[in-house]
């Protein structure tokens, strides 16, 4: 199964109506779905944050400021790259920003090519960090799908250990042993001991009971 990638969304927060609209209307020029908001409080109540992307956030903004919006966001466990706008005023508090986590500041008036060029940076890479989750999720999937006794079959498989070591392990019949390896091995897309490592491994599982680390026993 393909993961479903999302496309990336560029949203601009910014009290300055102006540059709202002309920052908007230049990257949708270059073929990027955008979406703009006046201010922060209207931005967090509105977006779900599921799409990757990048934030383009004003630092100063009446209401919520960019700060405040960034620590809320980083509070909702976002990861989506964060430039921030600032005016040379307020360039102590983007040096702050960045401290945060933010991947850059541009004073204004911003370049548009450079804007443009760090949107681009900013989105590509939030998109394959998108793509890479999504997939990873898909794989973890997989060993959900395992019937207890699978995932059971499947960790002593991690350890291994040949069927008939298995089914005294677990007091089954090295039939039905076969029969579990045989159905998770196919639930989970492997042919092969060397397989089914990589994927666990790729998934952060063990071999133990295919826990994954830090999980409850």
């Amino acid at each position: 199964m393909t993961p479903k990638t999302l496309l990336p969304l560029i949203r601009i927060i910014d009290d300055d109506e102006a540059l709202l609209a002309s920052s908007a209307l230049l990257l949708r020029s270059m073929g990027w779905e955008v979406e703009t908001w006046s201010d922060g409080a209207s931005f967090l109540e509105a977006e779900s944050l599921l799409r990757p992307g990048c934030i383009i956030l004003d630092v100063q903004m009446p209401g919520m400021d960019g700060l405040e919006v960034q620590t809320e966001l980083v509070r909702r466990g976002s990861r989506i790259p964060v430039l921030f706008l600032t005016a040379h005023g307020s360039i102590p508090l983007a040096v702050r920003a960045l401290h945060r986590g933010a991947e850059d500041f541009l004073e204004k008036p911003v370049d548009p090519m450079t804007l443009v060029a760090r949107v681009a940076q900013c989105a590509t890479a939030s998109a394959a960090r998108s793509a890479e989750e999504s997939a990873l999720s898909e794989k973890r999937a997989r060993f959900e799908s395992l019937t207890p006794r699978e995932r059971d079959v499947a960790g002593h498989v991690l350890k291994n250990e040949a069927n008939k070591e298995i089914a005294r392990a677990l007091g089954l019949e090295v039939s039905t042993v076969k029969m579990h390896r045989a159905n998770a091995f196919a639930k989970l897309g492997v042919h092969s001991p060397g397989e089914l490592w990589q994927l666990a491994s790729e998934c952060g599982f063990t071999g133990e009971g295919l826990k994954a680390p830090g999980s409850i026993p």
